[in-house]
């Protein structure tokens, strides 16, 4: 397997040179990958913003809405890039558009896959650690289960603070931490939290963290960070 799973919050110039050099190591040797916008509602829109930001990686992006059969174009991919937005409606669409089951099949037999955000998401067993708003209504939260472990993109430690002036005030409401607790109230798959502009690396038995930090979450056991370069097995126990 060869799968490429970032968090997003992509903004500084490093963030962004790393963004294309991964995609283009990740996708090197392939003329054409298969872009998936259904996290986004206009498609189209949703296609030309992420073709514009990902031109210096060389890699060229096609969407499937442009496809007469969903299936089809996604068995006949070369490799899949499935783009970030809200989970709940990506999720729904790739339920819909019956191309769970294919992508698992293609990612399967070699093809790379690379998810950002709500793409990295849904590369998880579920999308039950997402942080988006439930805007639309999913057949089911079960997703590709290209790893064995859940992601919580966009992580980050500690409550949030509001600038109000010159000083700042604490929220005061649920940490990442709180949420992923509940998460292991009910579940017992491992979490891993990236943090913005970090990415995965997985080999199908192993993934390497690239350019940001990770925070793994087990049930019933204290979180704990990790740099770039660590490691991970399929359980997110480090090597």
């Amino acid at each position: 397997m060869k799968l490429l799973l970032g968090s997003g919050g992509i903004r500084n110039e490093e963030q962004v040179k790393l963004y294309h050099d991964e995609m283009a190591h990740h996708f090197q040797g392939i003329d054409e990958v298969l872009f998936i916008p259904y996290a986004g509602k206009d498609h189209d829109y949703y296609l030309k913003r992420i073709q514009d930001f990902s031109v210096s990686s060389g890699i060229k992006l096609v969407g499937i809405q442009h496809a007469e059969d969903p299936i089809k174009a996604v068995e006949e991919a070369k490799g899949i890039y499935v783009g970030g937005g809200n989970t709940f409606l990506l999720t729904r669409d790739l339920h819909e558009n019956g191309i769970i089951d294919p992508i698992r099949n293609q990612v399967e037999a070699g093809i790379a896959y690379m998810g950002v955000s709500a793409g990295s998401n849904v590369a998880g067993p579920s999308m039950q650690t997402t942080n988006d708003m439930p805007i639309v209504s999913p057949p089911s939260f079960e997703t590709l289960n290209l790893v064995p472990f859940q992601i919580n993109p966009h992580y980050f430690a500690g409550q949030i603070w509001i600038k109000e002036g010159e000083s700042y005030t604490p929220h005061h409401g649920e940490t990442r931490q709180d949420r992923l607790r509940e998460f292991h109230q009910h579940n017992t798959t491992p979490v891993l939290g990236l943090w913005e502009g970090t990415y995965l690396r997985w080999n199908g038995q192993t993934g390497e963290l690239m350019g940001g930090n990770a925070t793994v979450f087990q049930a019933g056991k204290e979180p704990t960070s990790h740099d770039t370069g660590t490691i991970f097995d399929g359980s997110l126990k480090s090597k």
